[in-house]
């Protein structure tokens, strides 16, 4: 070993910390420096509005893409505490927008994680060229201004205000991101999908940036999931079965609520959409391995009971069930577990149990009370894997 490699030791490590290590290394913080990181930004503040509806603390979410490349996000809760205005009801707003970890967890059932590592608002401001917050809290204005992450100001107040909530516009940083251009696609998509999987949700979308005008759009779906299955089968044309099955159960097993829609359609195509606390699990988990547990033992007993089923038959499997099905499964959690840090598969050794019991009991109910329906839909099934 050389002198030099001797003579390195822990005086020439530099411990970069807050603010200066997220833009030193911003893909480690949100993924990419391209769209997809670019993206997160927008989610995370977007996130903390939509789980203020969520806790029951506001009505609306809107967001403004600006003519100038700024983005918008405001909502009618009772706005962010204040430090300067004695507010200790939680991190404060300075805390929020500064300390990494302020106010952080896995968070519960009201808790939207928008972003799949889980970021903090402090990594948005961070990341921006200049972050502007807005909070109109027990009839005063604050503002306080920021420039790639640092606080320029202190809040301060700028008059009375009869409204409440909060508004944080920020500019992503040019610097920093291969592009700053923010898709109205990408978010509209999104939003689109949380007002589904939330009823009380109402989240707005607007672009100020067409030449030919602004173009908008407001998302609320009181129906839930139903409504999220319909969505998915209408581009395809197929035709549908049954009706559409939904119900939404709670259980303390896994202290949280099961919410579960389903159809069989015309077409071989399985349509399967997984989600915990309103954020997609593309990779499954348990609460998708319990539902088609129930599902399959829901039309096996149907078939059975029915004598739909020869006595020498094998049961119908899975994949055979699944054929054809279109089905969103969304679980609200208050104590998510994950099966990877990416919290793309859910875990929690409860969680197939108390879904497969809650679809067996509900789609075995409906499928007893809808005879010539589920006979269509055990002969479908038939039919199938016969060609199989």
């Amino acid at each position: 070993m050389s002198d030099a490699a001797d003579a390195y030791d822990a005086s020439h490590i530099k411990v970069l910390e807050g603010w200066e290590a997220v833009r030193t290394r911003p893909g480690m913080y949100v993924g990419s420096t391209g769209p997809r990181g670019l993206h997160q930004l927008v989610f995370e503040v977007v996130g903390r509005a939509v789980s203020e509806v969520l806790a029951g603390r506001a009505g609306t979410v809107d967001v403004t893409l600006t003519t100038d490349g700024g983005v918008r996000v405001a909502d009618d809760g009772p706005g962010i505490g204040v430090e300067d205005a004695g507010d200790d009801d939680g991190p404060g707003l300075e805390a929020l927008l500064t300390r990494m970890h302020a106010g952080a967890g896995p968070g519960g059932r009201d808790t939207v994680a928008m972003s799949l590592s889980g970021i903090e608002l402090a990594v948005t401001n961070a990341l921006t060229s200049r972050l502007t917050a807005e909070v109109r809290r027990e009839g005063i204005h604050w503002l306080q201004e920021y420039a790639r992450g640092v606080a320029l100001t202190p809040p301060t107040s700028a008059g009375t205000t009869t409204r409440a909530g909060t508004t944080l516009t920020f500019w992503p940083d040019a610097d920093l991101f291969e592009t700053v251009e923010i898709s109205y696609e990408v978010l509209a998509e999104r939003f689109r999908e949380l007002a589904f999987l939330n009823r009380r949700l109402d989240i707005s979308l607007t672009d100020e940036r067409p030449h030919g005008g602004a173009r908008s759009v407001r998302y609320r779906f009181p129906g839930g999931a139903r409504e999220l299955v319909a969505f998915l089968d209408a581009p395809t044309g197929a035709s549908v079965h049954p009706d559409i099955i939904a119900f939404e159960r709670e259980d303390p097993r896994i202290a949280g609520t099961v919410e579960v829609a389903l159809r069989w359609h015309g077409s071989p195509e399985e349509r399967l959409r997984s989600y915990a606390n309103s954020a997609p699990t593309p990779h499954g988990g348990t609460h998708m391995d319990g539902f088609r547990d129930g599902v399959t033992a829901a039309v096996n007993a149907h078939a059975r009971e029915r004598r739909l089923l020869r006595e020498t038959a094998h049961d119908l499997t899975a994949d055979q069930v699944g054929e054809g099905l279109t089905a969103v499964v969304s679980l609200k959690l208050d104590r998510p577990e994950f099966a990877g840090s990416t919290r793309g598969e859910l875990g929690g050794a409860e969680v197939r149990a108390c879904v497969a019991e809650a679809v067996r009991e509900h789609l075995g109910t409906w499928l007893e009370n809808h005879p010539e329906q589920a006979a269509a839909i055990v002969g479908r099934i038939f039919h199938s894997s016969r060609k199989d």
